[in-house]
């Protein structure tokens, strides 16, 4: 296949503006959530799961919306970014979101540590579980269908390649096999 055309391009595009965009993201999320901030006191590091979703939750809806979404949505980017960076048009479903779902919650995990050294920042685990939850529906919501119209695009382009290439230098020749020895009947007899 000539160069610049088929699935080795679109592979390549959706690699390089995932990667760009991935990085994009990272250092957002990282200026969100790692800059010092000036507060008066801190409170406590949150290590039981759900209990700053019930204490949201306590604050009425709107409040509680706008916290858990945020949570949800700031690392929800990377359920679509890792495998677009991936650049992969066939894998396994359930191994892509594996491995992004796992991606996603390790760099979660990796800034909930970083925030212990950062002040005015406190570690709590149920960011760690809103951000994972919101890669994974990230992912589930649009890789899938964003991979399947990748492919076919891919097709298209293919077919279409290999009918322009057939039309302008026509068919390629094919040659029939030629034995290398004659065969054995064709040998004159010998003598004694």
């Amino acid at each position: 296949m000539r160069q610049g055309s088929g699935d080795g391009d679109v592979a390549f595009r959706v690699r390089a503006a995932g990667g760009i965009l991935l990085v994009a993201h990272l250092l957002l999320v990282g200026w969100l959530t790692l800059r010092p901030l000036q507060v008066p006191w801190v409170s406590a590091a949150n290590l039981h799961p759900f209990a700053g979703i019930r204490a949201d939750l306590a604050l009425g809806p709107t409040q509680a919306a706008r916290r858990i979404g945020e949570g949800l949505l700031l690392l929800a980017p990377l359920g679509v970014l890792l495998p677009m960076a991936a650049g992969k048009l066939s894998v396994s479903p359930l191994g892509s979101l594996a491995r992004t779902v796992a991606a996603g919650a390790l760099l979660s995990l990796g800034i909930e540590l970083l925030q212990t050294g950062v002040p005015g920042q406190i570690v709590d685990v149920d960011s760690l579980l809103l951000n994972t939850v919101g890669v994974a529906l990230a992912h589930v919501a649009v890789v899938p269908a964003a991979r399947v119209r990748l492919r076919r695009r891919v097709e298209r382009t293919r077919d279409g390649a290999a009918r322009r290439e057939d039309a302008s230098q026509g068919r390629t020749p094919t040659i029939t096999r030629v034995g290398i020895a004659p065969q054995s009947d064709a040998l004159p007899a010998s003598r004694p």
